[in-house]
Parts: structure tokens; sequence; C-alpha cells
């Protein structure tokens, strides 16, 4: 075999053994130097997802478990009110706007339904007597006094000087103090002075 091919066979066997070594250390390399993978755990992914707020309210009355209770921010009032069991047999749900807006702090008082009687309209008015114990238009005749006890914040709000705010006190006194004994007691609600106290007393009983 003369020089020449002597020559070429070993540069072919340094080649070989060059391109073996390179692979062998790029995969030793790759192999260890790998960035670890962070695997993300249900209760760490779980907080960025999690509701922005909650609001607190109070649900009182005629509900399965009033009290307070939690609910996210952004709610009706009909959350609050589900949170609180929903409302009994004994609610009136026509007296609670279910679709208004919740507050942090509010409270929400659901009424007892009340069924006032009526007295018939005057003969030939042709009119149907007005609600809350109000004068009939055509009659002059009113219904029987509104029952303290029983009258929901609508049927309070029809009397002249009571307002839908001043009707929740009302309202909220009686579920506090767990109903009226007296009309008289009207008087420790906040908002009803002696003069607003002597032209109600006449539309009402306790």
């Amino acid at each position: 075999m003369d020089d020449r091919r002597k020559l070429e066979l070993a540069g072919w066997a340094l080649a070989a053994f060059v391109a073996v070594f390179l692979a062998a250390r790029l995969l030793h390399h790759g192999g260890a130097s790998s960035p670890p993978v962070a695997v993300s755990t249900g209760a760490g992914s779980a907080a960025p997802h999690r509701s922005a707020g909650s609001l607190v309210v109070d649900v009182e009355g005629e509900v399965a478990r009033p009290g307070i209770q939690r609910v996210p921010a952004g709610s009706r009032v009909a959350a609050a009110v589900d949170a609180a069991g929903g409302i009994s047999k004994r609610g009136d749900p026509t007296a609670v706007n279910l679709a208004a807006p919740l507050q942090d702090g509010q409270q929400v008082i659901v009424p007892r339904r009340g069924t006032v009687a009526a007295a018939p309209p005057s003969a030939g008015s042709g009119l149907p007597s007005a609600p809350g114990g109000l004068p009939s238009a055509g009659g002059g005749r009113s219904q029987a006094p509104i029952s303290l006890s029983n009258a929901t914040v609508t049927q309070l709000d029809t009397l002249d000087g009571i307002g839908p705010t001043l009707a929740q006190r009302i309202v909220q006194y009686r579920t506090s103090h767990g109903g009226f004994r007296s009309v008289d007691e009207l008087k420790q609600v906040d908002g009803i002075g002696e003069k607003r106290f002597a032209s109600l007393k006449a539309a009402l009983q306790p």
C-alpha cells in the first residue's frame, strides 16, 4: 500500500473519530443542560381566576335562612335571596325588587305576605277602591286600615307621607322587634314625627 493510500485512510479514520466524539458530546450536554419544566399545581393556578371581589349583605325577613350572606361582586338582589335559601311561603316576592343591583353592606328585607280586607266601592261609582287604604276615586269611602304587622313595603308606600325609604324602615323595625303591639309604636321608627304620625294614625292598625 503506497503512502498516499495510507494518508487517505488515516484522514477518514480521524474524521470518523471526530464525528463520533462531537456527537457524544452534544448528546451529553443536551441532556444535562435542558432547563427544568415548571408544572403548575391546581392550587397555584386557581388564585388568578378567582372573582375580583365579593359582597357581604344582610338578608332578613321571610327567607329560609336570614342573616349575613356573601355573594359575588356585581350580583343582584335575587342572588342574595337565593343565598338565604329563597323566599319562604309567607314572604311577598312582589314587595322586593329582585333585579336591583347589590352594594356591599346592604340589607335586603323580604316582608311577609299581607292581605288587607278592602271595603266595597261606593254604589254607582264604577271605580275600584284605591289600594293601601286610600279613598277611592269615585266614592269617598276608604278601605280598612293597613296592618303594620302584615303590610308590605309597597302597601305602606301608598300612604301619604310615607315613601319607599320610610316604608322600608317600618318593615325593618317590624322584623327587628317582632311586629307592632300598637299603632303608637310607629313613632319609634326613625323619621316618624308627631305631625306625620297624627296624619297616618287613622289609616293604620297594629
